[in-house]
């Protein structure tokens, strides 16, 4: 018999649930422990269906808790964000997570031997009529997206950015220069 996926579990779980209000940690352990499980929820809800209310939905949920108040399933939406437009966003936004800055590739900032992985982000939800067009579309790490940071530092202003730059040593101060002149394709200019 094959294991269940944590996907399967979080359904189980809401289902055995039914009209209760649940908190993210026992979703996360009825997962079997998934880092995803905010993402699977969230499949749940967009991508087959299920009518799983948040706070952003009611008022009277607190952040952090779920409702499944029925088992009737509403028509779904389907992601297909295609490999050239994942590219053409990745690429654009220098592959670096438009939420908190960190890089692919770079050591995970919560700890672990994962690094960070990239993923396509909403800026307007499809549950709410976003589509998958590049311009509703942001590179942000998988911790964003699944809300574990659930506050994003703010991005520095141009004077803070340069007086950081400006108190960097000179090594520091060139790879920032080599990282925007290959950024903005300006690095044929400058040998």
């Amino acid at each position: 018999m094959p294991r269940k996926g944590s996907k399967q579990l979080i359904l189980e779980f809401f289902l055995a649930n039914l009209g209760n209000v649940l908190e993210s940690k026992d979703i996360q352990k009825a997962s079997g422990g998934a880092v995803e499980w905010a993402r699977r929820v969230r499949e749940l809800r967009n991508e087959e269906g299920f009518q799983i209310l948040s706070h952003k939905d009611r008022a009277d949920l607190k952040p952090n808790q779920y409702l499944l108040e029925t088992s009737v399933r509403l028509p779904a939406f389907s992601r297909a964000i295609s490999k050239e437009t994942r590219a053409y966003v990745l690429e654009r936004n220098g592959y670096t997570c438009q939420m908190c800055g960190v890089a692919a590739g770079d050591p995970d900032p919560l700890g672990g031997p994962r690094t960070v992985r990239l993923t396509m982000g909403h800026i307007i939800d499809k549950s709410k009529s976003g589509d998958d067009s590049p311009g509703n579309l942001r590179a942000v790490c998988t911790n964003c997206n699944e809300g574990l940071q659930n506050t994003a530092p703010p991005k520095p202003d141009r004077v803070h950015l340069l007086a950081q730059i400006r108190r960097a040593t000179r090594p520091d101060q060139e790879v920032v220069l080599q990282w925007l002149l290959q950024k903005f394709r300006l690095d044929t200019f400058r040998k």
